[in-house]
């Protein structure tokens, strides 16, 4: 078996995550994160989608880990990503995590915004 090393270029790979962590591009960030573009850090929640829809043009979709389980997220903040232009996928957070890194890996133009497990 031949194994090729994956370039994420200028992207931030999700190298893993446990209980209340996530490690992203060797960068260990407790609780909350979120992973755009330009920025990588503490996400605040559902509450404020102004990160994502500042950079509405420079994503397509934007993969949302709930956590352990997968779970619906509030629709006033799914509206606002989608009338920005930006698609929505919720998933369990390690699945987001595996999610993105292909995309990412792809030079697909994709966000992250992660509850831990």
């Amino acid at each position: 078996m031949q194994l090729s090393e994956i370039n994420f270029e200028n992207g931030r790979p999700v190298d893993g995550y446990g209980p209340n962590f996530f490690r992203i591009a060797g960068e260990v960030f407790e609780g909350q994160v979120l992973v755009l573009p330009n920025f990588c850090g503490r996400w605040l929640g559902f509450e404020d989608p102004a990160p994502f829809v500042d950079v509405a043009s420079d994503l397509d979709v934007v993969f949302v880990g709930t956590g352990a389980q997968i779970c619906q997220i509030p629709i006033i903040f799914r509206n606002a990503l989608e009338n920005a232009g930006i698609g929505v996928e919720i998933m369990n957070s390690p699945t987001a995590c595996r999610t993105y890194n292909v995309m990412l890996s792809e030079g697909r133009r994709v966000g992250l915004a992660l509850i831990p497990v």
